[in-house]
């Protein structure tokens, strides 16, 4: 006995109740709830830099032509990541994600570049970190929209040019003075990403609150937003785990309340310092005299990598006015000391040292 599709997909049917010709809603959900807005219509925040890139995108689009490369830098969770998926989607292209540290030879770049279509977007995410001799074969990709191949050796060698597609380089970096003079000159747009403001911040956790399904009100949401340290990142992250809390411990809805019950245990404070922050700031007051100390010798006290305090805890210090950057080191402002409740005379007591530093 012979079947048809037909009858295949009947029987599955009937038996199943699984198969099916028709796209159900599952099928196109995605696995994870992004939190990521998908268009400049969306995005909160950054409103010049939102503005920028809309007149840049709609002109490209006008002429036909790619948009101008773009580089964003500035404290990570700011939304560079975000951004580049937007120009994508804004001008129609595909993007394709790597990080500097990811292209290690020529030809890991090379390999990306020549499978590029036209108009699509290259993320590049630390951008600062690409080898020096990958970053050379940028240089006329993002010129001239070409590679060169070297063949042979000495007198037997010769030159390729193998002509790309065109496309659009976004690169993202929190260290932009690391990135060489060549490389930054070629980008056309370069944007500067700074905290966020609460108000922004408030629509943010009311958006991704929306997409999580949770309820929030207003002084829940303000509490929210102040702790997140001017950072979309941070406020999804915190909002997550108030979720969990409100759900676990409450009534399924985020309050004031709620939020300072679950940061207390994220060891989240009114400022959005966390421990890190505590300890870095408690090693300079109690180990250094309140400094100015090395950010070598803090990082040695503290075991935790030099990268790591200055990308992740000085810039939000720096910013509230917790530490002060001098040509000697870091030094702790009269408002930390006030802010961690500890005594200017007796900072360098040993007894106060082993109590409140760990």
């Amino acid at each position: 006995m012979t079947y048809t599709e037909n009858d295949v997909l009947q029987h599955s049917s009937d038996k199943l109740g699984i198969v099916t010709r028709e796209s159900l809603p599952l099928d196109t959900e995605p696995e994870i709830i992004s939190l990521r807005p998908g268009t400049l219509a969306e995005y909160i925040g950054q409103p010049e830099i939102a503005e920028t890139l809309a007149i840049a995108i709609a002109a490209a689009k006008k002429r036909k032509e790619p948009l101008d490369h773009v580089l964003f830098h500035g404290p990570p969770g700011l939304g560079k990541t975000t951004l580049a998926h937007i120009i994508a989607n804004e001008m129609g292209g595909n993007l394709t994600v790597t990080s500097g540290p990811a292209l290690e030879k020529g030809g890991d770049l090379i390999g990306i570049l020549t499978h590029i279509e036209e108009g699509d977007v290259l993320f590049i995410d630390e951008i600062h970190r690409m080898p020096k001799a990958v970053e050379e074969f940028l240089y006329p990709a993002m010129e001239d929209f070409a590679v060169d191949f070297v063949f042979d050796k000495g007198v037997h060698a010769r030159s390729h040019r193998y002509r790309l597609n065109q496309f659009c380089l976004v690169g993202a970096t929190t260290r932009a003075g690391l990135l060489s003079a060549p490389l930054r000159d070629r980008f056309g747009i370069l944007k500067s990403l700074d905290f966020y403001k609460q108000a922004d911040l408030i629509q943010i956790t009311k958006r991704s609150a929306a997409l999580l399904d949770i309820g929030i009100d207003n002084p829940g949401a303000k509490e929210l937003s102040r702790r997140s340290r001017g950072t979309p990142r941070i406020v999804n992250r915190l909002l997550k785990r108030v979720r969990d809390y409100a759900q676990v411990r409450g009534n399924g809805t985020i309050t004031k309340q709620t939020v300072e019950a679950a940061l207390a245990l994220e060891g989240v404070d009114k400022l959005g310092i966390t421990d890190l922050d505590r300890r870095y700031l408690k090693t300079i007051i109690h180990f250094y005299n309140g400094g100015p100390a090395g950010i070598e010798a803090i990082s040695a006290t503290l075991q935790e990598e030099t990268d790591t305090l200055v990308d992740v805890v000085e810039p939000y210090l720096l910013k509230i006015g917790l530490i002060t950057r001098t040509s000697s080191g870091r030094k702790a402002s009269e408002s930390a000391y006030k802010h961690l409740s500890i005594n200017m005379t007796d900072a360098n007591s040993q007894d106060i040292i082993q109590r409140t530093l760990f």
